[in-house]
């Protein structure tokens, strides 16, 4: 792909999106690191958003409103000003990596983990080489208890997202070593957004709530075309209350299973 120049750039930016990941890389210049794309100045056209395109079509109603507009402007404002986690390039990965129409799990977090290394777009999940966090340390001991897995030393959970789990979290963003400091920004509606169009859209699909926030997003969930799981946060300080033991993993399973699907290989 030649490299664009001009003001004209923008006007030739498409919707695809390895093309627009490309044109991003061989155009650092301009835009540096940022995903936003905003198609001029004086547009009228919604911004572009490098995000995979069914998740593009599925939300372009919310790239037009302005608590958008507002919320991506502070974001570029805060990554260029502080340290934020994840990486630019990571910050829509559980969109890019489980495309809206192959979504058959929704597992839904907080926000990003904020210590160095660790957060790539994926709730719970960690890069590898990484210490793995209690919280998740504790879904692999479900796992282990669940489906007989062994615990595994690898933190990264990139394999049940291209299965078609959408490791979600309601925040995408978070300063760091400052957890929650991105709340209220506006991902909550952007994200609430994705689950109602999942909910509208889409059949038989296994939402897996874990903790009070996460519950109180089942409002929004048609639970007579798909299938609600819900128990306390597995985090150490409430897995023993009702986590251990939950069995979501065998129950999502079967539950995909006699809806004509294939069962997620939770092996990590």
């Amino acid at each position: 792909m030649e490299k664009l120049t001009g003001k004209s750039q923008t006007s030739q930016l498409t919707n695809n999106l390895s093309v627009k990941k490309q044109y991003l890389s061989q155009n650092k210049e301009l835009f540096g690191d940022e995903i936003f794309l905003e198609l001029s100045q004086k547009s009228k056209l919604p911004k572009t958003v490098i995000i995979d395109d069914t998740w593009y079509d599925a939300l372009k109603n919310e790239f037009q409103k302005d608590y958008w507009q507002s919320l991506t402007e502070t974001v570029r404002k805060l990554y260029k000003t502080k340290t934020v986690y994840p990486e630019p390039k990571h910050m829509f990965n559980a969109f890019d990596s489980t495309p809206f129409d192959k979504v058959k799990v929704v597992i839904i977090g907080q926000d990003p983990y904020h210590g160095k290394g660790q957060a790539h777009g994926l709730s719970f999940s960690v890069m590898e080489d990484t210490k793995i966090p209690p919280s998740l340390r504790n879904i692999y001991k479900e796992l282990e208890s669940d489906l007989d897995l062994p615990i595994s030393d690898n933190g990264n959970l990139q394999s049940w997202a291209d299965q078609g789990v959408l490791m979600l979290n309601t925040v995408l963003t978070v300063e760091a070593n400052q957890a929650n400091s991105h709340k209220d920004l506006g991902w909550e509606i952007f994200t609430k957004a994705a689950i109602e169009a999942i909910s509208k859209e889409l059949k038989s699909v296994v939402f897996i709530l874990w903790g009070k926030q996460a519950q109180s997003l089942s409002s929004i969930i048609n639970d007579e075309t798909h299938y609600i799981l819900s128990s306390v946060h597995p985090s150490p300080l409430s897995a023993h209350n009702g986590f251990f033991g939950c069995k979501h993993f065998s129950k999502t399973n079967e539950y995909l299973i006699k809806q004509g699907k294939s069962p997620i290989n939770w092996s990590i």
